[in-house]
This record gives C-alpha cells, structure tokens and sequence, in this order.
C-alpha cells in the first residue's frame, strides 16, 4: 500500500503533461470571455538594473524556523554573477558554461495546516520541487507550531527548505492562508532573499515547465491557470491573454469579479523578490512593506497584492511565448484517498 501510494505522488508530480482523466473524472474545459486593452509603456518608470550591486543571503537564526540548510553556497555564486560590494564591474572571467538565468534563486512558499490530505499534498509537491533544477528554495509555514509530520517530510524530501511559523492569533480560519504568506514575505524581506518569490498551494498541481519559465521573470510574470468551478462541474481559464510576452487583457469568467484591476489567481505570478526589500530600484512609490491584505473581499486578494507590486500590464510578462500552455492546475483532486494520508503516504 505505502509503495502504491508513493509511486502515485511521483506520477502526479513529474508533469501536468502525464495527468490523465478517467471518462468519470474529465473535466470540460470551456471557452470563457476575454477583455483587452492598449496598454500604455511605462518604460523608464521603473526597474533600473545595477550589476555591481550584490544581494547578500542572510543566515541568521530566527524563532521558529527551521534552518536545516543555509543558503551560503547560493550567496558565494551571486557574488560570482553579480560583482563585489565596492561597485567594481561584474566578473568578466565567468566559465561559459555557467547559464546566469538557470542559477535564478526560485523561492516557492507553501501555506500548510494539519489535515486528512496534508501529508497527500506536501509529499506530491516535495517529489515535484525536488525534480526543479536548484537553486530552490522551499518556504513552508504552519500555524502555532512546527508539526512532526510536516517537519518530517521536509526532512525527507531532499529540497533545500525552511520551515517557519505564524504565531498570529486568528478569529476566522478563512485568513489563514493570508497571514502565513505574510510571515513568509517577512522572512524574505528581513533577509533579503534574492530572488523569483512564488506562491504555492500544496493542493495545486504542477508543470515542471512552469518553473523553467519563471527563472526568466525580470520583475514580475503571469500566465493562464485552470481551474475548477465550485461545483466541480467544468474547469475554467483565469490569467492573461497576451501577444507574445505582452499582457494585453485577461480572461474573465465571473462577472461578480469584473470590477477586479488584474484578473490572475494567486498561483498564476511570480515576482523578483528585491521589489519587497529594495524599494529604490524598482521606484516603488511607497516604502510600506509589500503584504497581502486579510480585509480582501473574497476574489480580490490576488488583484490587490499585484497592485502593490507593479503599476499595470506594461510591467509584467506573460508567460510562456503568447501565454500559450497550461503549466498549472488549481485544487483539483485526482482521485486521492483521504486513508492513503493517514498512513503517511
């Protein structure tokens, strides 16, 4: 049974690409409304690049993370790729074979909390981030404390993780998601982890494409998500619509949500994580710490943390060339078993 349940979790995880749906289980895809628009440059705005700053990783300890793995080697090569602290010209002795935009720092954060499928979950997620190329990594936060089950599968999965706690006292669970990301954005601000900052549910699955894709993001990247409708009955597109890696609409399915500024799921972009601790370079017009909002109305979340990060479409790129590929999937349960979590997967 414990095979059974592992060999499971590696197939979901090798690529959206090998997901297959049963004749009771396949899931419409149907064609959804779409708005566009003409964007206006903002270029010279915004992201002035500097190659003889250097970005240095903290490693300091923190309460209630776990800091199992450093992240020194990935700061020796950022000094490497990005010059020394006294505004010398970037290293121009760089082997050719060393690829700058692979060695990108991904930081995927996973909001967890106990539950029937949480080991399910984290397992299928751990097989997948554990097939990305490195650097990557791993920033999973529970509520009130680190539980053994959890910190036992970090331990196991051979991805380079932190793992952290929200201490937040919460009248309403429906937030928790909300404030765990914080503490992670805290985290990555306070050591100025340099980066592209993804946020990852633990339910979603996958493309290991998609992780390719966003080591190209300068500022920010979006793209198409699929996701299902509440009653399960059909799946449905939100994201971008582009021409080529211009954002130039988006796809809009609820008028309820038509009033949103950025129509995108909370899965569906990826930032450079210097925008949260390094307000100058990227001319962000306040310097309040970059947080999600737990006032949001329900489908509003997303669009509001992305105002808070860029200005409009002109800023961001869609991925991958025409938003063309479907490299993630939101909260679709293919036919996990909630015994195959208890016995630990």
């Amino acid at each position: 049974m414990e095979s059974q349940a592992s060999s499971k979790i590696k197939d979901d995880a090798v690529s959206l690409s090998s997901v297959t749906f049963g004749k009771e289980d396949r899931i419409p895809i149907f064609h959804c409304k779409a708005f566009a628009f003409e964007v206006v440059s903002t270029v010279g705005k915004f992201q002035t690049h500097n190659s003889s700053e250097r970005n240095v990783t903290s490693t300091m300890s923190n309460p209630g993370v776990d800091n199992s793995f450093t992240l020194e080697g990935l700061v020796q090569r950022q000094e490497i790729i990005n010059g020394n602290l006294d505004n010398t010209p970037t290293n121009r002795s760089l082997p050719e074979d060393i690829d700058l935009e692979t060695s990108k720092l991904l930081i995927v954060v996973t909001p967890t909390h106990a539950g029937p499928l949480q080991a399910y979950y984290l397992n299928r997620l751990a097989y997948t981030l554990k097939l990305v190329p490195p650097p990557l990594l791993w920033l999973v936060v529970e509520m009130t404390s680190q539980s053994d089950e959890a910190a036992d599968i970090l331990r196991k999965s051979g991805v380079m993780y932190r793992h952290l706690v929200c201490k937040k006292n919460l009248t309403d669970i429906k937030d928790r998601s909300i404030h765990q990301r914080n503490v992670a954005l805290s985290h990555i601000e306070t050591h100025r982890l340099d980066g592209i900052v993804y946020f990852a549910n633990e339910d979603n699955i996958y493309s290991l494409d998609l992780f390719e894709q966003m080591r190209h993001i300068r500022r920010f990247g979006t793209w198409v998500v699929v996701k299902q409708t509440s009653d399960r009955s059909k799946a449905i597109l939100e994201g971008p619509v582009c021409n080529g890696a211009q954002v130039i609409g988006w796809h809009l399915n609820e008028l309820s949500r038509r009033f949103r500024r950025f129509h995108a799921e909370m899965s569906g972009f990826a930032f450079n994580s210097t925008i949260l601790w390094d307000p100058k370079r990227w001319h962000r017009p306040t310097l309040e710490p970059i947080r999600q909002l737990d006032t949001a109305k329900d489908g509003f979340l997303a669009s509001l943390f992305i105002e808070r990060v860029v200005e409009d479409e002109s800023q961001m790129e869609g991925l991958p060339q025409d938003c063309s590929k479907i490299m993630n999937v939101n909260g679709v349960n293919f036919g996990c078993q909630g015994n195959m979590a208890k016995n630990h997967i």
